[in-house]
């Protein structure tokens, strides 16, 4: 089980306003509490290796994740230097899919709400991937952001990493496109597929994603891309590196969320 010593909101937003009280980031470094939910986390995700020198876990919830094609819950913890996140088998007690992205290149953008089931949303953008995540209302729409942002801000402060201005786009779901995105000629069937370009996320057709393009940290090999991502590229002679979509439409779908959805998601937890 997990026992956390305080979600009470107020003092987390005291906490975060180091103008009026010292970090409490830095207080919980060398604490027993926070080695107990480092060592819970990593026993929930079978044994993988979080706990680093001044890192601290300052929040965990559900959130609803835009994979391929719908969203789905998933588990994040939010560390003062990385985000982890993982398909919830069990919840409260087993995850697996782990994922991690260093907070010293992640970007958060809020986003607008789209009907009934995209609301409360923000776009977790990075070199290595991009994602939408949707919370279950405003006023936690606006904690996880805050707490993102002052780790992000902190991170960035401390980190010597030159910023790179080639992010991986969050893919467009499934379901937001009928027709190619590209041409807006070719309507979807069981005939004429559906692809993502892998490098600006657009849902397009098979004339209009020709091109392969070699994006070195997601395959040896080049990938599919739209034509005119090709053309850019081409163009202005730019050098691909660490980018990498978001795939979970190929390993995350297939999780089972049976244990959580969007009407059981208990309140995110945090506790600096």
């Amino acid at each position: 089980q997990h026992y956390y010593i305080t979600n009470n909101l107020s003092i987390v937003g005291q906490a975060l306003d180091t103008s009026k009280r010292p970090d409490m980031v830095d207080k919980l470094v060398d604490s027993e509490a926070n080695a107990r939910r480092v060592a819970n986390v990593e026993n929930c995700f079978g044994g993988e290796v979080l706990a680093a020198p001044n890192r601290v876990l300052v929040g965990e919830g559900v959130l609803q994740k835009q994979c391929r094609k719908q969203l789905k819950p998933r588990q994040f913890f939010l560390f003062n230097d990385v985000i982890v996140y993982g398909t919830i088998i069990i919840h409260r007690k087993k995850y697996n899919n782990m994922h991690l992205l260093p907070l010293d290149e992640v970007r958060i953008v809020a986003l607008d709400d789209i009907g009934p089931e995209r609301q409360n949303g923000w776009q977790i953008i990075s070199p290595r991937k991009s994602f939408n995540v949707y919370a279950a209302n405003s006023s936690e729409k606006s904690e996880w952001i805050q707490h993102l942002n002052t780790c992000i801000e902190g991170c960035q402060r401390k980190s010597a990493k030159k910023i790179t201005t080639e992010l991986a786009p969050a893919w467009i779901p499934d379901d937001a496109a009928t027709h190619c995105m590209i041409c807006a000629k070719v309507k979807f069937s069981p005939i004429a597929r559906k692809h993502h370009c892998r490098r600006c996320g657009k849902i397009v057709c098979n004339n209009c994603s020709t091109k392969r393009l070699l994006l070195a940290s997601q395959s040896s090999e080049p990938v599919r891309v739209c034509d005119p991502c090709f053309a850019e590229a081409s163009a202005k002679r730019i050098s691909v590196g660490d980018v990498k979509p978001d795939s979970s439409g190929d390993e995350e779908d297939s999780g089972d969320d049976s244990n959580a959805n969007r009407q059981e998601q208990e309140p995110a937890q945090f506790f600096s």
